[in-house]
């Protein structure tokens, strides 16, 4: 029994089967392993049947897989489409930034406490240096340079908003858990309550943030309404 198992071992030591990789690309990724944001390198592979270690003839080809540089493990390629811990946090902060906009659009920019809610919002999501002089001269400009000057600003760049906002949320969105998304959408909420109940433009202009953020229209109605219900 002994001597079967030596003759086994002895005879995959003579021959086997060995990948041998070549990096077509690297980078940075957010490995699923280390939990974290490391360097990967993008390899293909060709299976060589091996003799006394010699790779001899071809047997297919492996891959193509994403090797993380930190841990070594192998992933298939789609774990590309994950976006590092800090690629994703600057598509937040672009999120709420370009819902705040959305909202100010809808709502008009005259309100003082809700360029206070609005900058406070943004600086909260992590841009430091937003203020009030700055998102009420965004808005303008957006106004000027979409409508014909005669319309309020929610006429005239609320569409290109609409756009801008499907832009940006909807790649974000899949990367978000349900609740990072209802949060998302409760922000711009609070922005557009903090002078009153919702005006017309500024419950379309929330529902557009929830459909761009794969909430269900029943969901997002529901959750518009329990922030108007809830004190600030």
């Amino acid at each position: 029994m002994r001597a079967a198992k030596g003759q086994r071992a002895i005879k995959l030591r003579i021959y086997g089967i060995r990948t041998v990789w070549d990096t077509v690309g690297d980078g940075e990724f957010f490995c699923p392993s280390c939990g974290g944001d490391r360097n990967y390198r993008r390899l293909t592979g060709r299976h060589r049947l091996t003799v006394l270690g010699l790779p001899l003839l071809a047997r297919g080809s492996a891959g193509p897989v994403v090797e993380c540089a930190a841990c070594g493990t192998h992933f298939a390629p789609d774990t590309l489409d994950h976006p590092t811990t800090t690629r994703f946090s600057a598509m937040l902060r672009e999120a709420v930034h370009t819902v705040t906009l959305a909202v100010l659009a809808a709502g008009g920019t005259t309100s003082r406490t809700v360029l206070e809610t609005a900058a406070a919002t943004v600086r909260d999501a992590g841009l430091d240096d937003c203020s009030q002089e700055q998102l009420f001269t965004i808005v303008e400009v957006l106004a000027a340079d979409t409508g014909d000057g005669t319309g309020p600003a929610a006429e005239a760049c609320g569409a290109a908003l609409a756009i801008e906002l499907h832009e940006v949320l909807r790649p974000l969105a899949p990367h978000l858990a349900g609740p990072g998304r209802e949060a998302l959408l409760l922000r711009g909420a609070r922005i557009a309550l903090a002078d009153g109940p919702y005006s017309q433009a500024e419950r379309e202009a929330l529902t557009t943030v929830g459909g761009a953020l794969q909430l269900l229209p029943a969901d997002t109605t529901k959750l518009l309404a329990a922030a108007a219900r809830t004190p600030s």
